[in-house]
């Protein structure tokens, strides 16, 4: 019947790896692989796993229950568990620890839930590992040249200044030049000491 297609479907067992699938780490680094699970009837005898590349396994768990946390059937060295099923999300997420380019490549997480029928569902997750060292370079660079940038403008700023200065100062003396002048030239135009009106003539032989 079409009611029970419906219902069938809204109880059926979700996987996610968040909005995006895909990951960069950085060579070296460890990585989050996020994943949860949802089912609105519950689960019982869960099991999860994780896949590189559809072939290794690198983690298998397994879940007694809502009231219980996964417990570990086998693992990958590197590979940790960082997931919690006891709080509002059914949390399975693993960390890579010391990233490597040949870990670059097709996470699958994997669950089925016999409570469900056996149902089962997966989602993928894709990484790229990039090198360390160019990063940093990157931002070696953009940080020498901020810092450049600053150091420039202030040299400009001073030379500015100086040079606002020295313009003000000979202004200013311009000015000086002018009023001494034209002190002068009132002088002898009024007969003042100093003047020509006031010059003795020279004593007769």
């Amino acid at each position: 019947l079409p009611g029970l297609h419906v219902f069938a479907i809204a109880f059926a067992l979700e996987v996610s790896v968040g909005k995006t699938n895909t990951v960069m780490a950085l060579n070296n680094s460890n990585v989050l692989l996020p994943c949860t699970f949802t089912t609105c009837i519950g689960f019982q005898d869960l099991v999860f796993t994780w896949h590189f590349n559809s072939t290794e396994m690198i983690y298998h768990g397994k879940i007694k229950s809502k009231a219980s946390e996964p417990f570990l059937v086998g693992r990958n060295p590197r590979v940790e568990f960082v997931g919690s099923t006891t709080g509002k999300d059914n949390n399975i997420s693993i960390v890579l620890k010391n990233v490597e380019f040949s870990d670059a490549g097709k996470y699958t997480c994997h669950v089925r839930n016999p409570k469900e029928k056996n149902a089962e569902h997966n989602a993928t997750i894709f990484l790229t590992v990039v090198q360390k060292s160019k990063c940093y370079n990157t931002v070696t660079l953009i940080i020498v040249g901020v810092v450049g940038g600053l150091i420039g403008l202030l040299i400009l700023f001073m030379l500015v200044k100086r040079v606002v200065l020295f313009i003000i100062k000979k202004t200013q003396d311009g000015k000086k030049e002018c009023l001494v002048s034209s002190s002068g030239n009132d002088n002898t135009e009024n007969g003042l000491a100093g003047s020509k009106a006031e010059q003795k003539a020279p004593p007769k032989a």
